[in-house]
């Protein structure tokens, strides 16, 4: 058992937060993870009301403990045309990426459900908690998808030092030595992507999968080439290309609309994933990924790991002291 102050904000047992990742982190994963104790977070991105909808009863249908929903502030339309469904549904919190979802804040905490922001800088987390959020994600450069430049090691302390919310730590964090790392940098939980992407229940093609157990740590690259802002992704022939024509690449979300065009997002059907092209968001820790266990497991592993670090790591400080 590891439990922070987070976990009793948000009602679970262990501080391990499934980052909801658009077309990844659907219903099946999701639940897995509130079911193993963990928090689950659907990855809606910029999906219209009616699949939230329905992606949330089918969470609702597998588990009765908390989840929460992900989308992008950067689209705000597409945020408030389905927040009515999310305070409907029951999620418990709202989580923002690419921005602070400020317009929709207060009606949140009208129907008691939390808000969080993914910050990649001390400032976005400021601006967080100015604007009325409860906790929020101090997400490294060495994270996957849409990511900032300030790694986790200097970003996580100095935002914990900044708000007085809860902080999560992202980024490269794939097993227990990655939450016993971010506790004792202050953060209360990990925010954890990519290894949830090699999980039997992620909704993600096996090539994906498979290329992700097959990763070195130096096999993925920031690149504006599938969205129009800066991602993470495993690099291929599509982010090769696309580094000698960046005078080429459109704003956020046109350029998106270019690589979706060209069939260059596909990374949830098997038969349209193509390694040459297809979008393949993942952190640095992809070179420590040599498995695809079901996601339950993978929670219950990080927090044994974890205790068994802080253990040690406290008998070390034992001994150092009695010397």
């Amino acid at each position: 058992m590891l439990h922070t102050p987070i976990c009793e904000r948000f009602a679970i047992e262990h501080p391990v937060f499934l980052a909801g990742m658009g077309e990844v982190a659907f219903a099946e994963l999701v639940a897995a993870v509130s079911e193993a104790g963990g928090y689950g977070v659907l990855g809606m991105a910029s999906s219209p009301p009616e699949r939230i909808r329905e992606q949330m009863r089918a969470v609702r249908a597998r588990t009765a403990r908390p989840f929460g929903v992900d989308m992008l502030a950067a689209l705000p339309d597409r945020v408030e045309a389905a927040i009515d469904v999310i305070l409907e549904e029951g999620a418990s919190c709202f989580v923002a990426g690419l921005g602070v979802p400020t317009p929709i804040i207060e009606r949140c905490h009208r129907a008691g459900v939390q808000v969080m922001v993914v910050c990649g800088k001390v400032a976005h987390a400021q601006r967080a908690e100015d604007a009325g959020c409860d906790a929020v994600v101090a997400q490294g450069t060495e994270a996957g998808g849409h990511t900032g430049q300030i790694a986790g090691m200097a970003l996580v302390p100095q935002i914990v030092d900044a708000v007085r919310i809860p902080v999560l730590a992202a980024g490269a964090i794939v097993d227990g030595r990655g939450l016993a790392a971010a506790l004792a940098l202050g953060a209360q939980g990990v925010w954890m992507g990519t290894r949830f992407i090699a999980s039997r229940e992620a909704r993600a093609a096996k090539l994906y999968k498979e290329r992700l157990v097959a990763a070195s740590d130096a096999d993925t690259e920031i690149t504006r080439s599938y969205s129009g802002k800066p991602m993470r992704v495993l690099r291929n022939a599509w982010v090769d290309e696309w580094r000698t024509r960046g005078d080429e690449i459109q704003p956020f979300p046109m350029q998106m609309l270019e690589a979706a065009r060209a069939g260059a997002l596909g990374f949830t059907d098997d038969a349209t994933a193509d390694p040459a092209r297809t979008c393949m968001p993942a952190g640095q820790g992809a070179g420590a990924i040599h498995d695809v266990p079901a996601a339950g497991d993978l929670v219950r592993g990080v927090v044994a790991e974890a205790v068994a670090v802080l253990r040690r790591l406290g008998g070390l400080a034992g001994s150092a002291g009695a010397s």
